[in-house]
Parts: structure tokens; C-alpha cells; sequence
């Protein structure tokens, strides 16, 4: 099914041009949300395609022939979520993730995730002053815009599970107290596969945080031959500079907030979540809050092909990434080699796409 076979039927389903979703489409004017500039953010989908388009150009500039996943990680970024990036080792999975933070001019902080890490090592530690006699705290590298944790299933899972909190609720408690932190906020995760040496999996809490989760595979043969050329002298890392602000960032996700998704889409994605919890090859199906991600990135995806409102094509598209990592295979399907994204792919043939207009 083609994008353009249903977009204008789900289009009748619209609300009003009074509605937020009317006000934020291809018709918006200069004058939108208090008069803020098209090149910072505002101007509906025209300033939310211009900003996005030069990030995405300025990761594409380092990650060579990966177009995807490129679109992926912007994707999560915009629907607030948090991205998990698995392959094998040297296939540029934290070269993207500090592509796509340096693209933005806000505070990024990296770890790099180790087996001795401390769970304090990540959110911070009340210290005492003695000048002051009082204790003051000390924040940890997770109070920034874009986290970079490299290798987090090196870590222990007690250290992983520092970030439970402030992925779900963005805020940190350390010695009862709890400090909010300012958006944008996003965490970006290397993990290499679970099957290799001294790495532990991350546990099913963890794994339900990340709204999505991507594999950069290997290169073809052609942009392998541009990278050997790029990267030549001096990495394009280096020469990468901001391209966009966080107040843009935020901006943005306004814009995608106020995208239409039609009542027959969203059971849609209901239907397709539910239906994970029922088949027989799992034993563990995608949560509710699968369902909420997976919509919040359809919006973003449907942003960015420059549509003020969802269609089925954005579910089915997003379906494999949001979901197969949140689910637990049974012995039966792991001993036949039956993966979690397989039976994502068949539910997403199987189940009936909903009718237009409906």
C-alpha cells in the first residue's frame, strides 16, 4: 500500500482548520505560535522540513549510505523518545549517535559504559562541602539535552537501571530529592549483540524505554568506498558543526505534537500491538506504552515526509523498529531461530489495513 493511496482519504477524517493540527500544516504562514521564525523551528511543517532537513544532512555528511537509519534516529528525536543502537562492533553506531548530537547546539555529555560503572557514576552524588558544612550535589553526565552511552550492556544491569527514571519521567532522584531535566532530552545507546563476550542484556524495563531500536549493518560496497575517501585524513566528525539549536529542537517537537492521527489509525496500532500479545510465538507481548511511542513516532515520521497527519504506512513502517526489540520470544521460536522481527513482519501482512474514510 502506497503512502498516496490513502493520505487524502484519512485526510477527510481531519478535524477543522480551527484545530492545533490544522494551525501547524503546509498552509501555516509566518505569523504561526506568537510569530516565531521559519528558519528556528516555527512555521508549522515548512520550518519543522527546513531545520530537520539540515540535521539530516549534516549526519548524512558523516554516516555514509545509511539514509535509514538516519531518518530513524531524527525520528525518535523528534517524538521525544530514545534510541538503541545494536550491531556488531566498527559499523558506526557511535559515530551516528555523535553525529546527530553535535548537529544540535545543546549540551551533550557521553559514557562510556563499563563493567565497574557506578550507578552515581551516571546520575550524580551528593558530596559534602566543608567550606559550607553541607552537602551539595553533584550532577552526573545524564543532566544534558543528548546522552551518549556507548556500550551500555557492558555495564552491569544495576547501572543500567540508572537511567529507568529519567528516560520515563525525565527527572532524577538521588537522596530523595529529584531534579528535572530541561528538554530536550534524549538518550542514544550503543549495545553490541548479547551473544558477545562480556556483555550483559538488558533487562525488559530497560529495553521498553527505548522508543525504537536500529541495526547499521554493513555498508555496501560504493559508500564503503566514499567512507575510505572521507575519512581519509581527517574524520568528518571533526568538521561537523551545529546546524540547529535546542530551542529549534523543541520547536519542533510542538509541531509534531499537534499532527492528526485519524480514530481508524490509532486502532490500528492498537490492533497490531495486541495482536503481539496474543501470538504463540511470544511469551512476552508489546506493553501500552509500545503503542503510545509507536504513535508518537508515527507523527514524526509522517512530519517529515512533510504530512500534517498519519497514515497507516507510517504505523507499518515504524512497526519492526518500535516493537520487536520489546518482545520476549518463546523457547519453541528461539530453537526454530524464529526472531521477535519476523513475527512483527507477518502481523504487519496479516492484519487488515483500515478502510479509508472509516
Amino acid at each position: 500500500m502506497a503512502v498516496g493511496t490513502h493520505g487524502e482519504s484519512f485526510m477527510e477524517t481531519d478535524p477543522p482548520a480551527s484545530h492545533p493540527a490544522r494551525r501547524g500544516g503546509r498552509d501555516a504562514g509566518a505569523g504561526d505560535a506568537g510569530g516565531r521564525d521559519a528558519g528556528r523551528g516555527g512555521g508549522g511543517l515548512d520550518g519543522l522540513a527546513h531545520v530537520a532537513n539540515k540535521i539530516r544532512d549534516a549526519v548524512e555528511s558523516v554516516i555514509e549510505g545509511k539514509p535509514s537509519a538516519v531518518r530513524l534516529a531524527l525520528t525518535v528525536l523528534l517524538a521525544e523518545g530514545h534510541l538503541l543502537i545494536e550491531d556488531v562492533p566498527g559499523v558506526g553506531k557511535t559515530m551516528l549517535a555523535k553525529a546527530l548530537a553535535r548537529s544540535v547546539d545543546c549540551s551533550v555529555r557521553r559514557v562510556q559504559f563499563t563493567p565497574d560503572l557506578l550507578p552515581s557514576d551516571i546520575t550524580g552524588v551528593s558530596a559534602y562541602n566543608q567550606e559550607r558544612r553541607e552537602f551539595e550535589f553533584k550532577p552526573g553526565p545524564v543532566f544534558a539535552n543528548i546522552v551518549v552511552g556507548d556500550e551500555i550492556n557492558r555495564a552491569s544491569p544495576k547501572t543500567q537501571s540508572a537511567l529507568l527514571e529519567c528516560m520515563e519521567e525525565r527527572q532524577v532522584t538521588v537522596d530523595g530529592t529529584t531534579y528535572a531535566l530541561e528538554p530536550p532530552f534524549m538518550v542514544i545507546s550503543t549495545q553490541n549483540p548479547v551473544e558477545m563476550e562480556g556483555t550483559y542484556p538488558l533487562p525488559e524495563a530497560q529495553r521498553d524505554r527505548f522508543t525504537a531500536r536500529i541495526s547499521m549493518g554493513y555498508p555496501d560496497p560504493a559508500a564503503e568506498l566514499e567512507m575510505l575517501e572521507t575519512h581519509g585524513e581527517t574524520s568528518p566528525l571533526d568538521r561537523l558543526t551545529p546546524v540547529a539549536h535546542a530551542a529549534d529542537v523543541r520547536d519542533l517537537i510542538e509541531v509534531v505534537r499537534a499532527q492528526h492521527v485519524a480514530p481508524a489509525v490509532r486502532q490500528y496500532a492498537i490492533d497490531l500491538v495486541s495482536a503481539t500479545r496474543r501470538h504463540p510465538d511470544l511469551r512476552l507481548g508489546a506493553s501500552p506504552r509500545a503503542t503510545l511511542q509507536l504513535v508518537r513516532a508515527a507523527r514524526a515520521y509522517a512530519a517529515l515526509d512533510d504530512r500534517d497527519y498519519v497514515v497507516p504506512d507510517d504505523v507499518q513502517d515504524l512497526a519492526v523498529p518500535v516493537l520487536a526489540h520489546r518482545l520476549l520470544p518463546t523457547a519453541e521460536a528461539q530453537v526454530q531461530r524464529r526472531r521477535p522481527e519476523q513475527v512483527v513482519a507477518d502481523l504487519v501482512k496479516r492484519l487488515p489495513v483500515p478502510s479509508p474514510g472509516r
